[in-house]
């Protein structure tokens, strides 16, 4: 009996562009699989192709001049072993949807990044996180995985059963394969709560008293504008496990109303701040699932420091104060755990993200990066991968002790480098 052919898969013209607007992807055609068996045979008869996720980086990682995939019209998959506290989930799936999700089995992430719209797929890839001392990277949940390589086939990895090679292959800037699905560590489900609180003193800018900030909760972030203080903290803290923190603390005084990152924007968009206990879902994040938090008219950057180097850092940057803020909408700090990822921006050491949301001026915000970046240079920054930089390649390749067995896998993997693009080309080289 001849076999069914798999039914024809829908092809965008192009691309388009990021949810910025400032990254074009390429000419395409995007291609737009409805299984897997469409998928393998895109890849089977490809000799270039890149995966495109939600399109939330800033930066060309997902851009192409040949053919793209995305994978928002394959199958939602979500399947729960809540024994093992796993979910396999399809990379395509949205944090927020699988959040939802895995309430429904008394389930959670253990931490979220700041936007639910994100997919799993595309955020493990590009080393995306979310905040918390005790917290690692969202790859770093990821305990197997599973890619379309470029012959065609299916290739499955797991934690315990490659640990000679699976810390390369999360996140691994799609220069491996298409990961199709990625299963997933899950913690029980909690309740949380949320403050804010504001206007910190300049006196504590000190390294001693920023790192209690940021140890005041489960999940903090920090907001500033480079004048020398702490303009607002957002503590996400476990009910029962995180000390509720009083009015005022270290200086800075709890938010009567919720807030908005940015100074005088409404906070419709955003999570409970009330201190009234919730699902995490409906905590983690700093914005609602149900909510587009900005018309995507901004640039990101940011850089990774050790967590010790934090004052020192945000005192270096803080002498530009006076020209980064006309460009700036809000800047963040937050924390990650040190992981064991190849390429993870906190590769063995403990984490302190700085974090900028520029408005959208390319030329201005490019002009000025290099000089962050030379005040940052004596603090071993490391960009994040899909956020704009302008460090020059080789000095981020010095920050990755193990790229060269990265490059060994991927030699292994794709050999032909049908998964390149100019973007990893550039930054990984080999």
């Amino acid at each position: 009996m001849t076999p069914a052919l798999p039914a024809p898969e829908h092809s965008l013209e192009v691309p388009g562009l990021s949810w910025s607007g400032t990254v074009d992807y390429g000419p395409g055609p995007l291609h737009a699989p409805t299984s897997l068996a469409q998928l393998q045979e895109l890849v089977g008869r490809s000799s270039r192709l890149r995966a495109l996720g939600t399109r939330h980086s800033f930066s060309e990682v997902a851009a192409s001049d040949g053919p793209l995939v995305t994978l928002t019209s394959m199958p939602a998959d979500l399947e729960f072993d809540t024994a093992a506290r796993t979910v396999r989930v399809a990379a395509g799936v949205r944090y927020g949807e699988l959040a939802l999700a895995a309430a429904e089995h008394g389930l959670a992430l253990a931490t979220m990044g700041s936007l639910p719209h994100i997919s799993v797929g595309g955020a493990s890839a590009t080393g995306t996180h979310g905040s918390g001392d005790r917290h690692r990277s969202l790859a770093s949940a990821v305990r197997a995985i599973e890619l379309v390589t470029a012959s065609g086939e299916l290739l499955a990895l797991s934690r315990e059963g490659d640990p000679e090679i699976f810390d390369g292959a999360v996140l691994a800037l799609g220069t491996l394969g298409i990961a199709t699905h990625l299963t997933l560590d899950l913690v029980p489900a909690a309740p949380m709560r949320q403050t804010v609180h504001l206007d910190f003193p300049a006196e504590r800018m000190r390294g001693e008293d920023l790192l209690a900030m940021l140890a005041g909760g489960s999940s903090v972030s920090l907001f500033h504008r480079w004048d020398g203080r702490i303009a607002q903290a957002w503590v996400k803290q476990r009910v029962g496990e995180d000390e509720q923190l009083p009015e005022t603390w270290l200086g800075g005084r709890r938010a009567r109303e919720a807030v908005h990152p940015l100074p005088g924007m409404p906070a419709d968009s955003c999570t409970d701040q009330s201190g009234e206990p919730g699902p995490p879902h409906e905590r983690l994040p700093h914005f609602r699932l149900e909510f587009t938090p900005s018309n995507g008219e901004e640039i990101q950057s940011e850089y990774f420091v050790a967590r010790e180097d934090l004052a020192g850092a945000l005192a270096a940057v803080t002498e530009l104060g006076e020209r980064i803020r006309p460009l700036l909408h809000a800047s963040e700090v937050r924390t990650v755990a040190a992981d064991s990822l190849w390429l993870s921006p906190a590769h063995g050491r403990d984490s302190a993200c700085v974090h900028f949301t520029w408005k959208q001026l390319p030329q201005q915000v490019e002009a000025l990066l290099p000089e962050i970046e030379e005040r940052l240079a004596p603090y071993a920054p490391r960009p994040h991968w899909g956020k704009v930089f302008t460090m020059d390649p080789a000095a981020v390749r010095a920050q990755y002790p193990r790229l060269g067995d990265f490059r060994a896998l991927r030699d292994r993997l794709d050999p032909d480098r049908m998964f390149r693009n100019d973007y990893v080309d550039r930054l990984l080289g080999g």
